[in-house]
């Protein structure tokens, strides 16, 4: 690998880690630049997990004081996490995943329209338990979630491509209201997904160590530069940088796919 896609490499990881840390959607940095370096797809996709897994768990351990705030809800997190990603990753070496390209613009789109409006669905999700009386369920998280989550850390494990997103519309809807809980939660469960995955792909001798070990260092950087940015950005700032980091996926999978 030469100096030039060497720095291609490096520059897609460091973009990769600070935005996974920020907002997700890491993956549209790291994963062309890979492709572009010449890495396979199933390969690449396997080396970008592999490569953001540290970054990912920098990131879960920056925002740890928050996630110990939904100490049972996080161990649950971390169990499903772990399920979805080991399950995620054998998908992947058993199969192509031509055919499931096809769903990811479909999936950021509903993801990015769950988070943008996640405030007035929780309120009408709020008003239907009172008037239910089901008070008790108003509480975030719960048995849905979880299943919700699963699905999600499964996609992650596959591919992960917009796995950020709809982590934190999953969260939101559910009844989070603290953008800074949420991105930890999201920290977290990320941290999990990568790692798992990352373990299976290794076993399995599916990734590109040279890339890998570029995108370990830069993408570390990024993700520690990411969450303390991100900590310390206004709320409102933060959830209109995830809609639009959001958005703008959605439209480049759209174009890249049906295009």
């Amino acid at each position: 690998m030469d100096l030039a896609l060497m720095l291609l490499v490096a520059g897609g990881a460091f973009l990769a880690g600070g935005m996974n840390a920020m907002a997700g959607g890491g993956t549209f940095f790291s994963f062309p630049a890979l492709l572009v370096a010449g890495v396979p797809p199933v390969m690449a996709n396997a080396t970008n997990t592999v490569g953001l897994c540290p970054a990912s768990l920098v990131s879960a351990w920056a925002y740890r004081r928050e996630a110990l705030r939904h100490g049972r809800w996080a161990l649950l997190l971390i169990v499903v996490s772990l399920i979805g990603g080991i399950v995620g990753g054998l998908l992947l070496l058993a199969t192509s995943n031509a055919a499931f390209s096809k769903l990811i613009p479909w999936l950021l789109l509903v993801a990015t329209a769950l988070f943008a409006f996640s405030g007035q669905i929780s309120k009408g999700l709020a008003r239907l338990r009172q008037r239910f009386g089901r008070s008790e369920a108003a509480a975030p998280g719960g048995p849905g979630g979880a299943l919700f989550q699963l699905a999600v850390a499964i996609y992650g494990g596959f591919f992960g491509a917009g796995m950020g997103i709809l982590t934190l519309a999953a969260l939101s809807i559910q009844g989070f209201d603290d953008i800074q809980e949420i991105n930890a939660l999201k920290n977290l469960t990320s941290g999990v997904n990568y790692a798992v995955a990352s373990a299976t792909f290794i076993v399995a001798g599916a990734i590109s160590w040279p890339h890998t070990l570029v995108m370990l260092v830069a993408a570390i950087a990024g993700g520690w530069a990411g969450a303390s940015l991100a900590r310390r950005l206004p709320a409102v700032w933060l959830r209109r940088l995830v809609v639009a980091v959001g958005s703008a996926l959605t439209l480049i999978y759209f174009i890249k796919t049906y295009l």
